[in-house]
């Protein structure tokens, strides 16, 4: 499906994926939050590092993160993925050898859905970009989901939390390894939560965190 999709954007005019008006992938407006500097994006649950996120997830970066997740715009991996990686370089720990990128994982079913894994796709797009500017980061796909999750969309913060209990694992190979956990949208932290403690169980350090967004509940600016 990415593939396909790779192709009907090549062949085919394309509008803006925020606002649909303006010819291209993204026009300036809409393409101007994701180009903002990283901020601390509030205070996290315990256990996680307050997260750096670059953009408020509102008005037209909703419809962004929709058409690359959900309708296949897959080219949308490029301006996403440059804004975690100023997500991630600001969420970078000082310190001996080079810190590893761990995502949280989709769940499988939704991956095949979507036929792709959007997260993931920015974060390779993220830390090429790192490294072309001679940040030393890795990607590892370190986690994994246990079973089935509930979709999270309409849940509170208790039930996100209850839904994603225990719901993650971690590989044993990141033991000792300093971690930067990312996620594209943080809305309660749940997801983050759960992946950071799935990781300390399995001997990580996880040092930062970082995303492409914030809701308006945990930006401060």
């Amino acid at each position: 499906m990415s593939a396909l999709a790779d192709l009907i954007d090549l062949l085919l005019p394309q509008r803006c994926a925020g606002c649909g008006h303006q010819p291209g992938l993204l026009c300036d407006a809409c393409a101007r939050p994701l180009r903002a500097e990283a901020r601390p994006a509030g205070q996290a649950p315990a256990g996680v590092p307050p997260p750096w996120t670059v953009a408020a997830y509102e008005g037209p970066l909703r419809t962004i993160l929709a058409s690359y997740k959900e309708r296949g715009r897959a080219a949308l991996a490029v301006p996403l993925g440059e804004a975690l990686a100023t997500a991630v370089h600001a969420a970078l720990p000082s310190g001996p050898g080079p810190p590893v990128v761990v995502w949280v994982p989709s769940g499988r079913r939704a991956v095949r859905r979507r036929g792709h894994d959007p997260l993931r796709g920015a974060v390779d797009v993220a830390v090429r970009r790192l490294r072309a500017s001679g940040v030393p980061v890795t990607a590892l796909g370190a986690l994994r989901q246990r079973g089935r999750v509930a979709d999270q969309a309409g849940l509170s913060a208790r039930e996100r939390a209850a839904n994603l209990a225990g719901a993650i694992e971690a590989r044993a190979e990141v033991a000792g390894r300093r971690v930067v956990l990312v996620d594209d949208v943080v809305t309660t932290g749940a997801s983050l939560a759960e992946a950071a403690r799935a990781l300390r169980e399995a001997g990580a350090d996880v040092t930062g965190a970082a995303t492409i967004a914030a809701t308006p509940r945990h930006r401060l600016w």
